[in-house]
């Protein structure tokens, strides 16, 4: 049996209820609050930092199973309930944190990196939150607890990921699309993974109001982000990054935000190495929201005295175009934690923004390019210092949305001047028209 102990506990710190990890609970059962999961601390604390800098850098991307998964390589801060063999990986995490070297001199900040956390197995961060919670659920069946299926609603990306490890775990998948709001590309990977998709009529908040419904009636368990074993796993992102850096923290972290569960776990990402002293301060983090779809912006406008949800109205950035975020008071707890800034970007701003970090080597995806935006817009009111370490979450891979990539550089996008648009030159097969094409539009050597 492990030494280490993690359980669900109450968000509102007035109640603190606590509930076992095998339990199927997405809400405190006395107070309506979302839960967290909790670590016993005081076990944790038995290593000492570097112990623990060592184990996790000893495992980094090594195939014992399963710790070469850069989640479960930390599943003792993760989740040490599941048993080994009942682990669900697809070797997740250890993402490249990428240089943006040309694109931040072009700004003026040289010290500027991309965490592509798109480049993972279903193409989205969302596979790191996935293999906690099938996991967990995969070791609940073992135990002899009946679950039929998992189910969650989403925007795209949850779902693939859903689908894909359920496949892997030999667990029966349900996903609630919003009809005709998801990309191509994300709406054939759950049909591709044998997941049962349910096409609704209506946005991702309406998908999320039945899918709570339907996992509260029977015993299908839920997958959202509300589930918060997504947030453990979703949490390394952060472990990662200052491990990627020899455990130094960098001074800014800038994340899209919808659903608002990964802010979240960004944040409980450092708060844990800072606990046990593995990191000697905190960030600042910065939530980048759609314009379209900006209900946490509009609360820090007021100084997060209220919160109210709107209708969110049709984005590019179509995984964040959430209007009632199911996590928003932790997302708000942690923003306060961080001297946190939130702040928006139009469409014209986030497409033209991901087209021009494009140019330097990326390839991102629309919400990427809101935060890029937002990086820019702060950039512009002088909040960085030249010297600031400023990481951006690249939340999915460029590839799930080539329609919007099309779309941008045929100059189709609503709403969008594409200024770095970049069309193919069509001509004849002729070597003269084809070297006046390559002399017309590059500057030859001599």
């Amino acid at each position: 049996m492990c030494e280490y102990k993690a359980w669900f506990q109450c968000i509102n710190e007035e109640c603190g209820e606590t509930y076992q990890l095998n339990e199927i609970v997405y809400r405190c059962r006395r107070c309506g609050e979302l839960l967290e999961v909790v670590h016993d601390l005081d076990k944790l604390r038995k290593k000492t930092p570097e112990e623990w800098k060592k184990l996790f850098d000893d495992r980094y991307r090594r195939q014992v199973w399963p710790y070469g998964s850069s989640v479960w390589g930390k599943k003792e801060w993760v989740c040490p309930y599941v048993e080994d063999h009942n682990v669900v990986s697809m070797y997740e995490g250890a993402t490249n944190v990428f240089w943006a070297e040309r694109f931040g001199k072009q700004v003026g900040i040289e010290d500027l990196w991309i965490k592509m956390c798109g480049n993972s197995h279903t193409g989205s961060f969302k596979d790191l939150g996935m293999t906690v919670l099938v996991s967990v659920v995969k070791q609940m069946i073992a135990d002899g607890m009946h679950i039929p299926a998992v189910a969650c609603a989403s925007t795209g990306d949850t779902s693939a990921a859903l689908a894909a490890y359920c496949a892997a775990a030999g667990i029966r998948a349900i996903v609630f699309l919003p009809k005709n709001k998801v990309s191509v590309a994300q709406l054939v990977q759950p049909l591709s993974n044998g997941a049962l998709v349910l096409s609704l009529d209506t946005d991702f908040d309406g998908c999320m109001e039945m899918v709570q419904k339907i996992c509260t009636e029977h015993n299908i368990y839920l997958a959202n982000s509300m589930n918060s074993l997504r947030i453990e796993g979703q949490k390394t992102v952060s472990i990662e990054i200052c491990q990627q850096f020899d455990w130094e923290v960098p001074d800014w972290v800038i994340i899209p935000g919808g659903n608002l569960g990964n802010i979240s776990a960004l944040g409980k990402g450092f708060l844990i190495m800072y606990e046990l002293g593995l990191i000697k301060k905190l960030p600042r983090l910065v939530c980048a929201q759609a314009e379209n779809a900006n209900p946490l912006y509009l609360s820090y406008l007021n100084g997060f005295k209220e919160f109210h949800p709107v209708k969110a109205k049709k984005t590019l950035a179509s995984a964040i175009q959430i209007g009632n975020p199911v996590s928003v008071k932790k997302a708000i707890k942690i923003l306060k934690m961080f001297d946190g800034i939130v702040e928006q970007a139009s469409e014209d701003e986030l497409a033209n923004a991901a087209a021009l970090v494009d140019r330097t080597g990326t390839f991102n995806c629309p919400h990427t390019g809101v935060a890029i935006a937002v990086f820019l817009k702060l950039l512009n009111r002088k909040v960085f210092n030249p010297k600031d370490r400023i990481v951006i979450i690249s939340t999915a891979h460029g590839l799930k949305f080539v329609e919007f990539k099309i779309g941008y550089h045929q100059g189709t996008l609503e709403g969008v001047k594409s200024r770095y648009a970049n069309t193919p030159i069509e001509l004849p097969p002729d070597l003269k028209a084809v070297k006046r094409a390559i002399f017309e539009n590059i500057e030859m050597e001599s």
